[in-house]
């Protein structure tokens, strides 16, 4: 397997995984609607559904073309494209109803085939939706993707964060850059004076502070964001005036500064080095 240094992942100016250690606290939502943000700002930019046994994305897209053979290397694919985004799920070849029950070792190869096989070309980001837990399909993601870092997605429970501190402390370990934690389902507003808070306030930036790491914002709960999702619509179409909307707005803008600083930073360090090995 070819790797990304002499490969088409080298087109890619940041690849970003988006990950949270569990499911059921808005992952994908948050990966898509970065996607769709970045390419409204007239971004290139890939998806990448890495959730193998629980690919969503497909859902949330609307087809307008689907992956196909490249006509004159077969062993490569044409990523869908959907929305300016171009993309590519384990969904796309399942039927409907089936099920992804595939053993770590072919799993791990279909993880490979997605980043190096399918024809990424020139993207501004490719946005990596990373699948729940710390095991050996991360890992490959991890050790194959060429990341420049995670973006982390939570929820305002304590028992969610127990598992974003095993995301947390994976990332570290294999030396990837936290771009930040982004807190999920965040409050409800009822009203321009009442805001609810039903999994609690203020542990995603209290988890932050703790960590280390910066806090990329919080995302209402709001009917419209599971709504738009559903119908494969972007909310950013629908209501971009809307409080959800500028709440994803807001962080996709942190997320990309941040990776503007830590893209400055490894250039800096480059450089630095260099003038030492010269010396």
């Amino acid at each position: 397997m070819p790797d990304s240094t002499s490969h088409n992942l080298s087109s890619i100016r940041h690849i970003v995984a988006v990950a949270a250690g569990k499911g059921g606290v808005g992952k994908s939502t948050v990966a898509l609607n970065l996607a769709l943000y970045l390419v409204g700002k007239g971004a290139k930019v890939g998806l990448l559904d890495a959730d193998l046994y629980g690919p969503s994305l497909k859902k949330m897209l609307p087809e307008e073309t689907l992956p196909s053979q490249h006509p004159q290397h077969q062993e490569r694919i044409i990523p869908a494209k959907s929305r300016g985004i171009k993309w590519i799920s384990m969904a796309h070849f399942l039927h409907e109803e089936s099920s992804a029950s595939v053993r770590a070792p072919i799993a791990n190869g279909v993880i490979k085939q997605f980043l190096h096989l399918v024809e990424w070309g020139d993207l501004d980001y490719l946005i990596i939706d990373f699948p729940p837990g710390t095991g050996d399909i991360q890992l490959t993601l991890i050790q194959e993707g060429a990341l420049s870092g995670a973006v982390i997605v939570g929820a305002p429970q304590e028992i969610a964060l127990l598992d974003v501190s095993k995301a947390v402390a994976m990332f570290r370990e294999m030396q990837v850059p936290l771009i930040g934690l982004v807190e999920n389902m965040s409050y409800y507003r009822v009203d321009d004076k009442t805001i609810l808070y039903p999994f609690g306030k203020g542990k995603g930036e209290c988890f932050t502070l703790e960590n280390r790491m910066y806090f990329l914002g919080k995302i209402p709960v709001d009917p419209e964001i599971s709504r738009c999702c559903d119908q494969g619509e972007s909310i950013f179409a629908v209501s971009f005036e809307s409080e959800a909307a500028l709440s994803f707005a807001s962080v996709a803008e942190k997320v990309t500064d941040q990776l503007i600083s830590l893209e400055k930073l490894a250039q800096s360090s480059l450089k630095n080095f260099d003038l030492k090995w010269k010396r």
